[in-house]
């Protein structure tokens, strides 16, 4: 999923205990959108989504869409 289509993405991911930050940044803005949730491996897949999906949100409002 991209921000924008032809887009790209950019993540981050930040583990502190039992807990990990996913970061999706969109390189042309340097807009980020941040989700925390489990650190366990089945999970990474879910956050990274969920990050894209905000910046998706985050970016459209920005531009006034929403």
């Amino acid at each position: 999923m991209a921000a924008a289509k032809g887009d790209k993405i950019y993540f981050e991911f930040s583990a502190q205990g039992n807990v990990v930050k996913a970061t999706a940044i969109d390189p042309v803005t340097g807009t980020e959108a941040s989700v925390i949730g489990p650190a366990n491996p089945s999970a990474r897949e879910a956050l990274r989504l969920t990050a894209a999906r905000k910046l998706a949100f985050i970016l459209k409002k920005k531009r006034g869409e929403t």
